[in-house]
């Protein structure tokens, strides 16, 4: 991955801050957050194994959310907590790129798993009758495939661009992880074309899960205010909730982050906002779906019983 063309070999991770009286409390702050990202997420994900009652469309997408999530958290906290500890925080150039893609593959296949989940409530919510023969097991599968081909075609496209710049003598990269917009301020050579695909590529996987969502959740809305019992509006507002706080909290940082231009957000500042979607919100996910949802509940319950009782 060492293009012959770059004379840098390895690069030196900044960190989130560079004060001394901050480096251990936030060490043992971010060793907390992904404490609980890792035992949320495999929580999640073992509860959703172990119940046969949720073995459901909905719950299928929502054990690729809670892998997805740990993995994207695992390729970036690990080396942020190093940040804390250690002088000098150095990162070869091919574990740089092998970072940069596998973040950019997680981070844009939740964008779209996230958009296949507002789909599965659309079909549930506007027309039951037909869920079961709409969201199949087969069309799970093709949905769950689409999402990880946009994955890894996204993270494809912005690793390749990165790969063809030269980085010059400054191998200090002013952030917690390699990310695109950092790296592309390292570079001593014309990085427009790096630009271009970050519009086009970050408008794709931000706009097109956003478009379906919003007209997924349109509906949705129009379709429960139909709905006449009062019961039956809290039910399906219930089941939408969880989702709703989700999308916000990703697709509101992420574009702050990516969609503005670098003079509006300083990177200090950009730093904090990448803090929430790498970070936050695999932390938040898994709780946000278990603490509102009765059937996760019912199945811990019962899952934690059963253990007792054994």
């Amino acid at each position: 991955m060492m293009p012959e063309n770059s004379s840098v070999t390895e690069f030196i991770l900044a960190g989130l801050t560079n004060q001394p009286q901050l480096q251990m409390p936030l060490f043992f702050l971010f060793l907390g957050f992904y404490v609980v990202t890792v035992a949320g997420n495999l929580g999640l994900i073992t509860l959703i194994g172990l119940n046969c009652n949720l073995h459901t469309p909905m719950y299928f997408f929502l054990y690729n959310l809670s892998f997805i999530d740990f993995c994207y958290s695992t390729v970036i906290t690990p080396k942020m907590l190093m940040s804390f500890v250690s002088k000098k925080n150095i990162i070869s150039y091919a574990g740089c790129m092998t970072q940069l893609f596998f973040f950019l593959f997680f981070v844009i296949s939740e964008s779209f798993v996230l958009s296949a989940m507002a789909y599965d409530r659309y079909v549930a919510i506007c027309n039951p009758l037909v869920y079961t023969a709409t969201i199949s097991p087969q069309a799970c599968l093709l949905l769950l495939l689409g999402v990880y081909v946009m994955g890894f075609a996204g993270a494809m496209a912005h690793t390749a661009c990165m790969v063809r710049l030269t980085f010059c003598a400054n191998r200090l990269v002013d952030h917690y992880m390699c990310d695109i917009l950092p790296l592309l301020e390292r570079s001593c050579t014309s990085t427009y074309v790096n630009e271009l695909v970050v519009f086009v590529i970050v408008g794709i996987d931000i706009g097109v899960p956003t478009v379906t969502i919003f007209i997924s959740y349109a509906l949705i809305l129009s379709s429960i205010l139909r709905i006449r019992s009062t019961e039956g509006r809290s039910k399906a507002f219930s089941t939408c909730s969880s989702h709703v706080i989700a999308v916000s909290l990703f697709f509101g940082s992420g574009a702050f982050m990516y969609l503005k231009p670098p003079y509006l957000l300083p990177m200090n500042q950009g730093k904090v906002s990448s803090l929430f979607y790498t970070i936050v919100v695999p932390m938040l996910n898994p709780l946000i779906y278990s603490l509102r949802n009765k059937d996760v509940k019912a199945a811990l319950k019962k899952t934690l019983s059963r253990k007792s009782l054994s």
